[in-house]
């Protein structure tokens, strides 16, 4: 353990404390970037430019969900100029009753896209088709971030039940067939679930209570879906005209979830899946985008063009005032992995975290509850570099060496940590994750999200480890 370790151990501490204590984290994130890198090199001006390169390799990493978020965006922003998004999700809306209905059709809705297409593609179907009916009908934006987010980042990736990606790494570390993790991964991750969703739904009545009984417009212009009155107020380079015939409405409300549907069609039967169904979400929202900006009307003959770029925008502004205090932040955590420490500060440079989470897996009693919980919590300290699955060679390895050679324990150790490390970094409590889209679509900041989500998750993971032991 060197001295650059002991300095990125005490940048992680403050960071997580000051979100504790619900302070902005950029500063301290910053600061720690440069006395990491100044340590390991024992350069100054090194560490000065490692801020630089830290913040680019983070918003490389990143890049790909702010694209979606903005491309998603400027195609509900268009849509929503000329009042196609109310008419299509006036047949949603009519099964979403009440707030805790919604809460419910997001939950589950989510939950089943995500177990067969991964989290990140299921956002932009669940963002442009239930979350504006959800808000509409009085469920907070924030409350509908969590939902959307614990149910996709959390119960849908923590077991994999379907792609079995994670188990199939998890176990081949530990040198188990994959069955033996993919069950009960799947069973600690449901009620990880189903604790952290009831729980954060009870911590949220105070706050859906108070946005329920706001106006429509209040509701609308929370999630980040702006009618064209709002858009023409924030925006006067958007010339969306006049507001459209309801049949041109008719036919935009009708094309968008037709075409998504295209996609789900094409990822079932095509057998498309992770980073190539995000690119065919993505792809067909920018498609969708240029046919509802051209069908809107302006004094200009090439209006249509212009409105599209306009939009675009629109989208990436709004991608960026919501999730760029995200990349320094990101930049620094990122040096935690081999990975991002190699490519900020050099081809020799350690993983700082993932060294000191072997440290703690030499230290872990085996065969024990407390092997448990130390395994959940090696976890959750390999999930903090916001992938996940970056963390499960060591958890399953881990898993292996501490079950005493029982291999059904291994499977439940496996299944506990592979849980924590998802949970966490897949992710439901790391800002740096995925989940600045689903903040993102829903229109909430990410880190007041993490907040929201923290104790709920945590609360989850402890239970499901309690299960897992008694069980398993």
């Amino acid at each position: 353990m060197s001295l650059a370790h002991w300095m990125y151990l005490i940048g992680a501490l403050v960071i997580i404390v000051a979100m504790v204590f619900r302070k902005n984290v950029v500063v301290p994130s910053i600061v720690f970037t440069i006395l990491v890198a100044w340590t390991f090199k024992g350069s100054v001006i090194f560490g000065i430019e490692s801020v630089f390169n830290a913040d680019l390799y983070a918003a490389g990493q990143l890049f790909n969900v702010f694209l979606l978020i903005t491309i998603m965006v400027a195609m509900l922003k268009a849509a929503s100029a000329m009042g196609a998004d109310k008419i299509m999700i006036q047949p949603i809306q009519k099964l979403m009753v009440s707030p805790a209905i919604a809460y419910l059709i997001l939950v589950v809705a989510t939950f089943v896209i995500s177990i067969f297409f991964w989290p990140t593609p299921a956002l932009p179907l669940v963002g442009a088709l239930l979350i504006p009916a959800a808000v509409r009908i009085g469920l907070s934006p924030m409350t509908s971030a969590m939902a959307v987010a614990m149910a996709g980042q959390g119960m849908a990736l923590g077991g994999d039940l379907v792609i079995k990606a994670a188990p199939k790494i998890t176990a081949s570390a530990a040198g188990i067939p994959t069955d033996m993790v993919l069950g009960k991964a799947a069973i600690l991750s449901a009620v990880t679930g189903v604790v952290a969703l009831g729980i954060g739904y009870l911590m949220q009545r105070r706050e859906d209570i108070a946005f329920a009984s706001s106006s429509l417009e209040e509701r609308t212009q929370a999630a980040g879906i702006l009618s064209i009155q709002e858009m023409a107020a924030t925006s006067e380079a958007v010339e969306t005209g006049p507001v459209r015939s309801s049949k041109v409405a008719v036919v935009m409300a009708m094309l968008i979830p037709a075409v998504l549907l295209a996609v789900v069609a094409v990822m079932i039967f095509g057998h498309v899946s992770s980073g190539d169904a995000t690119a065919l979400l993505g792809g067909a929202g920018a498609l969708l985008l240029c046919v509802i900006g051209m069908s809107h009307k302006s004094e200009s003959r090439f209006g249509g063009l212009e409105a599209v770029s306009d939009f675009l925008v629109e989208g990436f502004v709004f991608a960026f005032r919501a999730m760029g205090p995200v990349i320094p932040i990101a930049g620094f955590f990122f040096l935690g992995g081999s990975d991002g420490a190699q490519a900020v500060l050099g081809p020799h440079a350690p993983g700082f975290l993932f060294d000191m989470a072997v440290k703690i897996s030499h230290a872990l009693p085996p065969g024990s509850a407390l092997a448990a919980f130390g395994v959940l919590i090696l976890g959750m300290l390999t999930g903090v570099d916001g992938s996940g699955f970056a963390g499960l060679p060591l958890v399953g390895s881990t898993a292996g060496a501490l079950a005493n050679g029982h291999p059904a324990f291994i499977g439940t150790l496996g299944a506990v940590g592979q849980v924590g490390s998802i949970w966490t970094g897949g992710g439901t409590i790391i800002a740096w994750s995925s989940l600045v889209a689903v903040a993102g679509i829903a229109g909430v900041n990410v880190q007041d999200l993490v907040k929201k989500n923290f104790l709920p998750v945590i609360i989850g993971l402890v239970v499901s480890t309690l299960l897992g032991i008694l069980l398993w």
